[in-house]
């Protein structure tokens, strides 16, 4: 962490992936906390009220929660058994996990609240972008060398290939249990699971009582109330600049919100060149291709992070003009996109409601 003037910054690096991460999506996104301080525990208000921060790896990245709760109680104990049941659900990279099964044609799998969840609302966004979320891409990830099952190289034959075993509408949820159309069908939740996870936190904060919290898991947040200072959580968006490093992190936006989930897309930190080109781990379900525009991020603000994540990823896919036409039709989102000019200039554009929690003290 870094201190700058009256911010916190609150650095969440995506690490390039790796087999051993579990959701493999690659962005950064920091978190300006206003008048936070290091100390985990804060002091005591008259009614035993205290901020509590905590830290510490999930998912093959980190996460920083802070909570205000009575007496400093932490419950990171809680969440982070939470966090191994998510994992035994949704993980492709748990040989065993549910999700896992299901790509193995495991025909005795059962799912749980955690899968279904996940799974109904992810076959609601991919309806509603017109495929452009759609969680039968894993193969094609894989293939392109970002998934759970990394090639080294592809062809345009291998991907003309899995393109007939790619589709949501080609498998559904019958009660407890997922059925395909096609046996060669493979699911990926990296684009919307960490962002449930965040909301799978907030749930249980909030079953404790607890008012004012952020939530953030590898930059996907969920917040609710308010900081220390009584003013809405202060989240700042960084400027969509290559680097796998993970280094550059000058902020292009703060924005101020009080209430719902937040999480960016983009193709910045997650990437790889061969032979002059380069290849981003944003994959079109369409083409099978990864995406090729002017189009760096997307950082959308919903009602829950979830939808925010899915979202997000389908507003990559998409490219600015659509991106921006579609969450404009969803009156309970509102989107915020960087795109490079002809000049390779950074250019921003963004929803009216954006504009709102961008201009709030």
């Amino acid at each position: 962490m870094k201190q700058n003037g009256n911010y916190r910054y609150i650095c969440t690096n995506f690490l390039i992936m790796t087999k051993r991460q579990v959701f493999g999506t690659a962005i950064l996104i920091i978190l300006a906390i206003i008048g936070f301080v290091s100390n985990k525990k804060k002091a005591t208000k008259d009614n035993g009220l205290q901020y509590v921060y905590e830290e510490g790896k999930v998912h093959g990245t980190i996460y920083h929660i802070t909570y205000e709760i009575k007496d400093g109680k932490s419950l990171q104990g809680e969440y982070e058994d939470e966090f191994k049941l998510f994992d035994q659900s949704l993980s492709t990279f748990q040989k065993n996990s549910i999700i896992s099964r299901i790509n193995q044609n495991d025909t005795t799998v059962v799912v749980d609240e955690y899968f279904k969840t996940v799974f109904n609302v992810g076959q609601a966004i991919s309806e509603k972008t017109g495929g452009a979320f759609d969680m039968t891409v894993a193969p094609l990830v894989n293939a392109w060398g970002f998934g759970f099952d990394k090639k080294a190289n592809v062809t345009e034959e291998e991907i003309q290939k899995i393109m007939p075993h790619i589709g949501y509408q080609k498998i559904k949820l019958n009660g407890n249990r997922i059925v395909k159309s096609d046996s060669l069908v493979m699911l990926d939740a990296s684009a919307i699971a960490k962002g449930y996870s965040s909301d799978v936190v907030a749930q249980l904060l909030e079953k404790h009582g607890v008012e004012n919290y952020m939530v953030e898991i590898g930059g996907e947040c969920v917040v609710k109330g308010h900081n220390e200072k009584g003013k809405p959580w202060c989240l700042g968006i960084t400027k969509p600049q290559d680097d796998s490093t993970q280094q550059q992190n000058e902020i292009q936006t703060l924005i101020h919100i009080g209430k719902g989930g937040l999480a960016t897309s983009g193709n910045y930190r997650q990437f790889y060149y061969k032979d002059g080109k380069k290849y981003a781990h944003t994959i079109n379900p369409h083409t099978g291709h990864p995406v090729d525009h002017n189009l760096l991020s997307a950082t959308i603000y919903g009602p829950t992070c979830m939808e925010a994540d899915a979202y997000a990823t389908a507003c990559m896919v998409l490219g600015v003009e659509k991106a921006k036409e579609l969450i404009e039709s969803i009156p309970e989102l509102e989107g915020y996109f960087i795109y490079s000019d002809k000049d390779n200039n950074y250019v921003e554009t963004c929803t009216k409601g954006f504009e709102k929690l961008q201009q709030q003290d």
